[in-house]
């Protein structure tokens, strides 16, 4: 149960894991300064104002060693396609009301901070015309503007997404390449709106999350490799919430989860 459910903020955490990782086998249970990655990341989630956290495993050993430790885990199909799908099908075995929020905090972010899932859930609660939110924050550095594997995403003036894209966007007219422009005044906003970093956690209605699996995959998410396409691609809407902070590095690598540990090893972590 969350520090803050007393609170009464009216949406749960539901946390994706699944044991096959091709970069990183058996990543949930992965140790990290003496504690399992999925159990560092729910630990996270329940510093959130979240009334509820759980764990959607493919695994009965990540179930297991959830429960071991007082983290809520539910058992779901090993044959899901992505984790939203999984999610659709954990609101189902909880029994969520079709008016829930749901945010979803990745299985490998044990540095999440639980101020932004907070505010996540927050911008859902206040756009009744969007369907999902989720987060983004300023680009400053090239190399991140010019890395596919740094995804971007443009607004419009109400901040809601038009477009998320690993291509760098948008593109200054007049420049002439990333060797030297565009000028680092742009990429801070002094020459137009600075570039944002998506920021990978999604905030569901409930009823929309359960009717996504079904949704006819769109060109451009295949194209682009980026789910949330999908949901513009339909006419749907995502609300984005802008944060002053880079969020902390995930796990996708071996090399990441030493960063990660090296990190939590040398901070007092109260997890």
């Amino acid at each position: 149960m969350s520090l803050h459910a007393h609170e009464g903020a009216g949406f749960t955490v539901l946390i994706p894991a699944r044991m096959a990782s091709s970069r990183l086998p058996g990543k949930p249970l992965a140790d990290i300064a003496g504690l399992p990655m999925i159990v560092r990341v729910a630990r996270q989630a329940n510093l959130s104002r979240a009334c509820r956290c759980v764990v959607a495993a493919d695994d009965e050993r990540i179930v297991a060693t959830c429960k071991a430790h007082g983290v809520e885990a539910l058992l779901t199909r090993t044959d899901h396609q992505s984790g939203s799908d999984r999610l659709a099908e954990a609101c189902d075995l909880l029994g969520l009301p079709d008016d829930a929020l749901v945010v979803n905090v990745q299985g490998d972010e044990p540095l999440m901070d639980p101020d932004l899932i907070n505010a996540v859930a927050r911008e859902l609660t206040r756009r009744p015309d969007c369907v999902m939110s989720t987060a983004a924050h300023a680009v400053d550095s090239l190399d991140q503007f010019a890395n596919p594997n740094v995804v971007k995403v443009v607004l419009d003036r109400s901040g809601i997404a038009l477009y998320f894209s690993r291509a760098p966007i948008p593109w200054w007219r007049n420049s002439e390449g990333l060797n030297g422009s565009p000028p680092l005044d742009a990429l801070k906003g002094l020459a137009g709106p600075a570039p944002l970093r998506h920021i990978g956690i999604y905030g569901y209605r409930s009823a929309f999350l359960r009717s996504f699996p079904k949704l006819e995959p769109a060109a451009i998410e295949q194209v682009e490799a980026l789910e949330q396409l999908r949901v513009l691609w339909h006419g749907h809407r995502i609300a984005v919430y802008i944060s002053d902070n880079e969020p902390g590095p995930g796990v996708d690598t071996p090399g990441d989860l030493e960063r990660v540990r090296e990190l939590l090893q040398s901070t007092s972590s109260p997890l």
